[in-house]
């Protein structure tokens, strides 16, 4: 049986996550804070997924997906964001959930959400090995797309979902440009205009992990004025 975390402060919206996903065969808990969902994770052993709020008494949802990530703590968050609203979706991203769906939602929508982040769990649990369309080896690294993990010499280092999912769409696209508006829409799933600075924060982030000099990228490169493209030497 999969059990869930619901982290929410409004509690008739908690209870009838609850009762629905009991009615599908989970095992839900309830926490009504950051502060409690992280004493919850940390005493009653693993969860299959996360159902976390961004408005939360005491820390938000952003801290509390940061904490789980900061800790090696890798299951899959589901953020809760009022309207949808594309700064807390980015910002949200850049904390390490890994989707979004924004309030009011109607149960079938959160129910496939959830289920598509469970099968994606469970598709990195799968012990076959990866095939090559999952696995990019460039400047002495090799990237595991399908298990989000960066080997550098003999070194592992972890990849949000987002993080690999920018990449590997970069390297589908290797030697074009592609813009940041094309990243926000294909990548994330936002229509709307909205800052994308966030994006910029993730190809710096992605620079520390595949170039050899970050502050001089040959494989992750600018194109002034449009947005990146991927250079695989």
């Amino acid at each position: 049986m999969k059990r869930i975390l619901i982290v929410e402060d409004e509690r008739h919206i908690a209870e009838g996550l609850v009762f629905n996903l009991d009615a599908e065969g989970y095992e839900a808990k309830i926490a009504a804070d950051g502060e409690s969902a992280l004493e919850i994770i940390a005493s009653n052993g693993s969860f299959d997924a996360v159902v976390l709020d961004v408005m939360l008494p005491g820390i938000d949802g952003f801290e509390v997906a940061k904490r789980l990530r900061a800790e090696g703590n890798y299951v899959p968050i589901l953020m809760l964001t009022a309207r949808g609203r594309p700064e807390d979706v980015l910002q949200g991203f850049e904390a390490g959930t890994d989707d979004y769906l924004p309030k009011p939602f109607d149960l079938p929508i959160f129910l496939a959400r959830l289920t598509s982040l469970l099968r994606r769990s469970e598709w990195q649990a799968d012990p076959r090995p990866a095939s090559g369309v999952d696995v990019l080896e460039v400047n002495g690294k090799r990237i595991d797309f399908k298990n989000l993990e960066l080997e550098d010499e003999g070194k592992v280092a972890r990849l949000t979902l987002m993080e690999a999912k920018l990449l590997k769409h970069l390297v589908e696209k290797a030697g074009n440009a592609v813009s940041r508006k094309e990243i926000l829409e294909e990548v994330w799933g936002l229509h709307e205009d909205t800052d994308t600075r966030a994006i910029d924060n993730f190809i710096v982030r992605l620079r520390r992990h595949i170039e050899n000099d970050p502050a001089r990228p040959e494989i992750l490169q600018t194109v002034r004025g449009v947005g990146y493209r991927f250079s695989k030497k």
